[in-house]
């Protein structure tokens, strides 16, 4: 077994599309009209068969609770490898990144938690 796909819930689709892609640099893979929403997902550029992430629309009641809550207490919603959280932390700090947590190193991993400007808050993070 392994994880095939898994999904971030996004206020907006297209905003959420352009930071995963133009900002963190992952591709997009599915983009299948639904309605007023997109079956939305994009992948790492070094694995693109690899695991994927569905841009999910954040329209679900409970949806906004949960995110609310999460962001609230600090909770990143997600947590994505990085070969090197400090060039990655600046990297997306000079393209405008907002971190609500800078670098930090926790004995073998570093972390660091960013905005993703769609109501979620996501861990970059290198253990080894």
């Amino acid at each position: 077994m392994k994880i095939h796909r898994t999904s971030v819930f996004v206020d907006d689709q297209e905003t959420a599309l352009r930071f995963y892609t133009e900002v963190l640099g992952f591709v997009k893979k599915h983009d299948v009209p639904l309605g007023e929403d997109r079956w939305l997902t994009v992948v790492s550029p070094e694995d693109p068969d690899g695991t994927e992430l569905l841009l999910e629309p954040s329209g679900h009641p409970v949806v906004k609770a949960y995110k609310d809550g999460l962001a609230k207490d600090g909770i990143p919603l997600a947590a994505f490898a990085v070969d090197d959280v400090q060039a990655e932390f600046a990297r997306l700090r000079d393209l405008g990144v907002q971190f609500t947590q800078e670098p930090l190193e926790m004995g073998e991993v570093t972390t660091a938690v960013l905005d993703d400007t769609c109501g979620n808050l996501i861990q970059i993070l290198h253990a080894g």
